[in-house]
């Protein structure tokens, strides 16, 4: 798949995090109390981290720019980022902190992010860095990514942004949102997902996707609307970074010449293969198991 296939590479921007995540059984309410965990472990965190891991896994070579203390997290974010098809591009955090959180996991799925860290770049990155050449630019949510945007699409790069859990009128999101030409979004703030993704397909992308979890995503390009089946899982060990597996395996896809339909059912494999493992993404991925996963999940029009 992907850049072995020519097509160029695809440069990442935005955060990347060392975590503590904590397992419970379920989220707990907003009061006071003890809670006993199920679980937890230390581990690479963070959305642009987990779409570089993924698409790494899956063959496609990956320019990471991102913000890294010089602190003992950010040798580990360093080690854990350490693949052959990631280049990583370490911006230095101000202060020498690199961004931690501890996220709560509840066993449906839900989860709470607690930032511990929040770093900002102690120097003014190079917006154009890594564009030349790349056949599409990942754009996650983070400040330093602003002028990403514009750039890329002057340069002709194809922007894909994921928005996680925008509402459609989030202030910070809207740059993102109105600059991208394949969006990803979650349902988790949206009472109509299908209104939302007509408002992106008009305002310019043209693939507009909104994951629904356990029950698969909705997509709409210029030809209408698609239904996404969720691929089949033994077991759901850990969703931490599954929406960052189903881009990269979106992209991924379209990378390798797939089809729109195709490409979204390996986009439901590789969401999959994340909540198989606890690691972030899908890095134990590869295309060869993504395909055979994505030969289960019919796409059709909806």
């Amino acid at each position: 798949m992907g850049a072995r296939d020519g097509s160029g590479h695809v440069l990442v921007v935005g955060p990347a995090s060392w975590n503590t995540l904590v397992h419970l059984d379920a989220l707990p309410e907003p009061r006071s109390q003890t809670l006993f965990a199920s679980g937890h472990h230390d581990g690479l965190g963070g959305t642009s981290a987990g779409k570089a891991v993924t698409l790494a896994a899956l063959g496609v070579d990956v320019h990471l720019r991102t913000l890294v203390g010089d602190d003992e997290q950010g040798a580990r974010v360093r080690a854990a980022l350490g693949h052959p098809r990631i280049r990583l591009d370490a911006v230095p955090a101000a202060g020498g902190r690199t961004e931690r959180h501890v996220n709560l996991m509840a066993a449906d799925g839900g989860r709470v992010s607690l930032y511990l860290e929040l770093p900002s770049p102690a120097v003014d990155p190079d917006a154009a860095a890594g564009l030349e050449g790349a056949a599409a630019a990942v754009v996650d949510l983070a400040a330093h990514g602003l002028p990403v945007l514009a750039v890329a699409r002057a340069a002709g790069v194809p922007v894909w942004c994921d928005v996680h859990d925008d509402d459609g009128t989030a202030a910070f999101q809207r740059p993102f949102a109105d600059g991208a030409d394949v969006l990803i979004v979650s349902d988790a703030r949206l009472d109509d997902p299908g209104e939302y993704l007509r408002a992106r397909v008009a305002g310019g992308a043209r693939l507009a996707v909104c994951s629904r979890g356990a029950r698969g995503a909705l997509a709409l390009d210029a030809g209408g609307f698609w239904e996404v089946p969720a691929a089949p899982v033994d077991a759901v060990v850990d969703t931490n970074g599954a929406g960052d597996a189903f881009l990269a395996g979106l992209l991924a896809a379209e990378l390798a010449g797939l089809g729109t339909p195709a490409a979204l059912a390996h986009a439901s494999a590789a969401g999959a293969c994340a909540v198989a493992t606890e690691s972030l993404g899908a890095p134990q991925a590869t295309a060869r198991t993504v395909a055979a996963l994505a030969s289960r999940v019919d796409v059709r029009r909806a």
